[in-house]
């Protein structure tokens, strides 16, 4: 089994958590949001009632769904399941979130592998932090990863010892202060692959010698503007090349996207992505994906 190198080749299994497992009850909604730095306070009631949506639009594209459990040790942020690990063609890599309040979420994610039979090749030790937000295969053979508030330094260097033999290109990009220190900004909060000559980005946070190696590469930009970056237009789930998932709402972005051949799905995501400031990539991890003529073969198994 080859597990995923890619942000946008179809996607054939991906992990999950439902709101029901990680925001438990809207009781628990008031007693965390605010610690764990919400927006406002989601509606337990609506977040479900999106999160079917979004599901659905899952469902008709991927296989596989697995849940991730409900668990007493981590917060409400654990509906975003991306961060605490990271695949690679060989498994998984536990990481170790720079947010102290997510770390528990290593643990239990990791309890969960080995119940899947989900191969892990490696975790995290001592001072390394990292999400998994700030790591992106551009290609299937080259990996950026953000060095950031949420990524440091130690996590990049055993991140590329670890996936040494998997890489050819290995990308350090140095991320911008922003918003400051207790804002969540990764190196997925600025580019979304939705192919692999096509990114959905927001420039006036990407450092410029990683915008150029992106055009240099051939690669499409779709900008998204300020306006819609705060609505999470950035933050684009590729199912499968140029077929992806975004929050409602950002009709220019939507737009750019449907006229370089994309199809694009939406999903209402006040409760569940906008006030948490985690759009579907955030909501996913993508464990396995497939090119297009696995997925064909696959088809006629």
């Amino acid at each position: 089994m080859k597990y995923s190198s890619s942000m946008y080749q179809p996607l054939e299994r991906v992990i999950v958590k439902h709101p029901a497992d990680a925001f438990i009850s809207q009781e628990h909604i008031g007693k965390e949001w605010r610690k764990v730095n919400y927006l406002s306070e989601p509606d337990y009631e609506e977040a479900q009632k999106e999160y079917a949506e979004f599901i659905a639009l899952l469902e008709q594209h991927v296989p596989t769904i697995d849940y991730l459990p409900k668990s007493e040790e981590v917060s409400m942020d654990s509906i975003y399941a991306h961060d605490p690990v990271k695949f690679t063609p060989e498994g998984a890599i536990i990481l170790k979130s720079g947010k102290a309040l997510r770390q528990p979420e290593a643990e239990v994610y990791k309890k969960f592998l080995a119940e899947k039979g989900i191969p892990i090749i490696g975790e995290l030790t001592g001072d390394a932090t990292s999400d998994g937000g700030d790591i992106v295969w551009l290609d299937d053979r080259v990996l950026a990863v953000g060095n950031g508030y949420r990524t440091n330094a130690e996590a990049i260097r055993q991140i590329k010892e670890m996936t040494a033999h998997m890489v050819d290109e290995f990308i350090e990009v140095q991320l911008p202060h922003a918003d400051g220190e207790e804002e969540c900004l990764h190196l997925m909060s600025f580019i979304s692959m939705v192919d692999q000559d096509l990114a959905v980005v927001y420039s006036p946070l990407m450092p410029i010698a990683f915008r150029k190696l992106l055009l240099s590469r051939g690669i499409q930009l779709i900008e998204v503007p300020k306006a819609e970056y705060d609505l999470l237009g950035c933050n684009v789930l590729a199912v499968a090349p140029r077929v992806c998932i975004m929050v409602a709402g950002n009709e220019s972005t939507k737009q750019q996207l449907e006229q370089a051949g994309a199809t694009v799905y939406e999903y209402k995501g006040e409760e569940i992505s906008v006030k948490g400031t985690g759009g579907p990539t955030c909501l996913t991890s993508p464990a396995v994906r497939v090119t297009i003529s696995e997925k064909r073969s696959l088809s006629h198994v």
